[in-house]
């Protein structure tokens, strides 16, 4: 099944970090359903009946990490949390941060000081309210708490404080416009400090936030048991009152388990689309962030050869992998962006289109007259493992590939970087410099080599100095794209969409972020 059309609507407003940026309760509605900010993609089959507010959305998706997102150690935790929590701002279809918990916000003219301006009346899902107070010490625990895993994206923030009930002050070590973008996902997620201020590690089985959704039960790697939150902000505007959680089925049952009613919404591959779409189940292409790629250490052998790196990028028909891996839904990409998003470099595309022969030239002029032998690790049994391996032994790279359990990717590739190419995938960060520096940072999850560019660096502090309103920064995020896709051995594939299997639920609202459930029913 090809992708659907993409159609696109006009966001009634932009961010604008000086002056202040506001949003109306309509603007803000708008991008939770996606009719004002968002890719509008059709079904592929036909679309399902659908009743009033009472029912239960039974989703075979995947449980996170953890239920706190100070200590959550996925990217892709973020679609889970944000069932129980809210960030303080969120982000339009083009990766531009708008407002959500937060009103507004107001950079000083110097751009080392922002204020952020709540909404009235906010509440956490146990009644208490959601003031200044609050973030502030949400913030101060995010920044500050030990075991923190988003501290890293706040260390430039110098102090927190509360302005009188609605307003939240953070004063920066130098400029930085990339703050709002930082707080729509897991750094600005509002935790209520009743909850960590008694007991901090009860957070990770019992969150405590502002969600569309409360948990109430929670079975480690069995189920979570969710259910409406009436103090959430568009409570009006959930239609389920029950929401389960579940890991993601194995791939050979995923669509028996909804047509079956274990389950009304799953996420599946491409592989089996036609099969739900042969069982008369609704099939729906949703635009992600996610982008499939390869992790290489350029300080282990081969890679440490920049020949190498180069060859293999040449050397891999992308087509062909997304054709493999996803049954052709999907687009090609070179760099960590999908098209559309703020951060894509036009200029990138097409740049390592596959070329066999220039590989082998390149591999030749470098001095390799023989075979070039590596490792290939991957923590799943993808066919595109053994296609990227065929295609590169086609051009001088004979790689031996190395299996290893789910369980032991994050610790050998994340934290060991101890091994030398890696089959992984991206799932994309609320600002494109946190993107940048998990990709290209010298501490960046995903860059084993370590190794850093001070020509991006010094690119990604202009990024940081512009504000995001300004014309000019578009140009000037794109430039540190084309640094880093040209600089770093990190080799992108092609960005995946989330295909979802539905039974009796109606279209699921379309956004390559957060997947949001405002408007979403059953029958």
């Amino acid at each position: 099944m090809a992708n659907k059309a993409l159609t696109r609507t006009d966001n009634p407003t932009a961010s604008s970090p000086t002056p202040a940026v506001a949003m109306t309760r309509r603007g803000l509605l708008g991008i939770s359903l996606g009719a004002a900010a968002a890719f509008a993609l059709a079904a592929c089959g036909s679309e399902s009946g659908a009743s009033a507010a009472g029912g239960r959305i039974t989703w075979a998706w995947q449980l996170p990490t953890t239920w706190d997102p100070v200590t959550s150690s996925a990217g892709s935790d973020v679609q889970m949390l944000a069932l129980v929590y809210e960030g303080i701002t969120g982000l339009d279809e083009k990766g531009n941060p708008v407002p959500w918990l937060a009103e507004k916000w107001t950079y000083d003219p110097a751009g080392t000081q922002v204020t952020f301006t709540l909404k009235k009346d906010l509440r956490f899902s146990d009644g208490t309210p959601l003031d200044a107070t609050a973030v502030a010490k949400s913030i101060e625990r995010g920044r500050t708490a030990d075991g923190s895993l988003i501290a890293p994206q706040m260390i430039g923030i110098t102090t927190v404080t509360a302005s009188g009930d609605l307003d939240v002050v953070l004063d920066l070590a130098e400029v930085d416009y990339q703050i709002p973008a930082l707080f729509a996902g897991k750094t600005g997620m509002v935790v209520n400090p009743a909850a960590f201020e008694k007991d901090p590690a009860s957070l990770a089985t019992a969150p405590a936030g502002s969600g569309p959704f409360s948990l109430t039960t929670f079975v480690e790697n069995d189920h979570a048991e969710l259910v409406k939150n009436s103090h959430f902000q568009l409570a009006e505007d959930i239609q389920v009152d029950e929401f389960h959680l579940y890991p993601q089925p194995d791939p050979a049952t995923a669509v028996a388990s909804v047509q079956s009613g274990q389950y009304n919404v799953a996420r599946i591959s491409g592989a089996q689309v036609e099969q739900a779409e042969q069982a008369g189940l609704d099939v729906q292409i949703l635009d992600s962030m996610f982008v499939s790629c390869l992790d290489v250490h350029a300080g282990m052998k081969p890679f440490d050869d920049p020949a190498v790196v180069e060859a293999l990028k040449y050397g891999i028909d992308r087509e062909k992998i997304k054709k493999v891996a996803n049954f052709d839904i999907g687009d090609v990409n070179y760099q960590p962006f999908p098209k559309g998003y703020v951060g894509y470099n036009p200029e990138l595309e097409g740049i390592y289109d596959y070329d066999p022969e220039k590989a082998k030239q390149v591999l030749a002029e470098a001095g390799h007259t023989g075979t070039v032998k590596g490792e290939f690790t991957s923590a799943q049994p993808v066919a595109a493992v053994e296609l990227i391996q065929a295609q590169l032994k086609e051009v001088g790279i004979e790689l031996t590939i190395k299996s290893i359990p789910a369980t032991q990717h994050t610790q050998l590739v994340y934290i060991e970087h101890s091994q030398a190419l890696t089959y992984d995938g991206f799932a994309g960060r609320e600002s494109p410099v946190q993107a940048f520096q998990v990709l290209f940072g010298k501490e960046g999850l995903m860059n084993p080599g370590r190794r850093t560019d001070p020509a991006l660096e010094a690119q990604l502090k202009k990024v940081r100095a512009t504000p995001t309103d300004d014309p000019a920064y578009p140009a000037i995020l794109q430039e540190a794209t084309k640094i880093a896709i040209t600089s770093f051995p990190n080799t992108f594939l092609y960005n995946a969409p989330r295909i979802i299997v539905r039974k009796k639920v109606s279209e699921l609202p379309a956004s390559p972020s957060l997947q949001r459930f405002e408007g979403v029913t059953t029958s």
